[in-house]
């Protein structure tokens, strides 16, 4: 029984207020990506990293979104935080050092951990290979959609960046870590 089914029973008629829009139909189906391959064959590169979308919030009804991203630079994002999701780092290559709020995070191949909603965080590669990190954003809100328009921005102006991030539900609270 398909859950719209199960939704519509008589027994459930107490609870026929509660909106069935929670109620989505995902794909049947898995949905393959290759290694070094992005879902939509859209990589891109932003601050000295190359981002292979693997998981879409359109393949989960934007319950998440998983990036496999390459490392080549030591350099991250600034200090940020997001009012309305989760954010999950998994070190599959390499090393990083990682601050959630107040806490510093030596991380290195098979080490995650999570910047819950709401603190801030922040991340740089520290290792002088090139570092493999996984990041999932749960739920996907519009991080897709935040990063085709950053990499849009060519030499972007404070008040250009701040307006994004505000856009896409993040404030810069502080400046980028530095690897040492």
């Amino acid at each position: 029984m398909n859950r719209r089914s199960f939704l519509s029973l008589p027994a459930l008629a107490p609870f026929s207020f509660i909106p069935l829009s929670f109620v989505h139909d995902r794909p049947d189906k898995g949905i393959r990506v290759d290694a070094g391959k992005d879902r939509f064959n859209k990589s891109f590169t932003y601050l000295g990293a190359r981002f292979d979308l693997k998981v879409s919030g359109k393949d989960t009804d934007g319950a998440m979104c998983i990036y496999d991203t390459l490392r080549f630079e030591k350099i991250g994002p600034p200090l940020h935080k997001h009012t309305n999701l989760d954010e999950w780092f998994f070190v599959m290559e390499g090393e990083f050092k990682v601050q959630i709020g107040q806490d510093i995070f030596r991380l290195k191949a098979g080490d995650s951990v999570l910047g819950p909603r709401g603190v801030a965080h922040t991340f740089v590669k520290t290792s002088d290979t090139v570092g493999r990190l996984l990041l999932i954003h749960q739920p996907a809100g519009t991080m897709e959609e935040y990063f085709a328009q950053v990499i849009q921005l060519k030499d972007p102006t404070p008040e250009q960046k701040k307006a994004l991030l505000v856009k896409h539900n993040m404030e810069a609270v502080g400046s980028a870590l530095s690897p040492d």
